[in-house]
C-alpha cells in the first residue's frame, strides 16, 4: 500500500514538472490580418474599396452600423510571451473612396516608390 502511494505521487509529480520544463517549444498565435508599413504606404486618398481590398486584403471588421469604415487588427504572441497588438482603421466617403486612416501605422513612401525614385515626383 505504502509503495502504491510513492509510486504515485512520484509518477504525478513527474508529469506535472514535465509540463513546465524549461526548453519546451510554444507556439506563436498569430491572429487577424497581416499588416506591414509597406502596405500602408500604398494607400492614396481616393482610392476605391476594390483597389483597397486587393492591397490590404478584406478587412477583419466591417462595421454594421458604419460599413465606410474597415478595420484591421493583427496580434502575436510568440512563444508564450506577452502579446503584441496593431490595428488599422480606413475610412471611405459615400463613393466608396478612401478618404482617411487612423491606428498603429502612417502614410509614407512605398518601398517600391522609393526604388523607382517616384518620392520626388510627389514633393512636386
Amino acid at each position: 500500500m505504502h509503495k502504491k502511494v510513492l509510486l504515485s505521487l512520484c509518477l504525478s509529480s513527474v508529469l506535472t514538472v514535465g509540463c513546465s520544463v524549461p526548453g519546451v517549444y510554444k507556439l506563436d498565435i498569430q491572429q487577424g490580418n497581416i499588416i506591414t508599413q509597406d502596405m500602408v504606404d500604398q494607400l492614396r486618398p481616393g482610392m476605391t474599396t476594390r483597389q483597397v481590398r486587393f492591397i490590404m486584403g478584406t478587412p477583419l471588421v466591417t462595421d454594421t452600423f458604419s460599413p465606410q469604415r474597415w478595420d484591421y487588427l493583427y496580434s502575436i504572441q510568440p512563444g508564450g510571451e506577452n502579446r503584441h497588438q496593431e490595428r488599422l482603421s480606413l475610412f471611405f466617403d459615400e463613393q466608396d473612396q478612401l478618404t482617411g486612416l487612423t491606428g498603429d501605422f502612417q502614410p509614407g513612401i512605398s518601398k517600391d516608390q522609393e526604388i523607382l525614385g517616384q518620392e520626388h515626383l510627389e514633393e512636386d
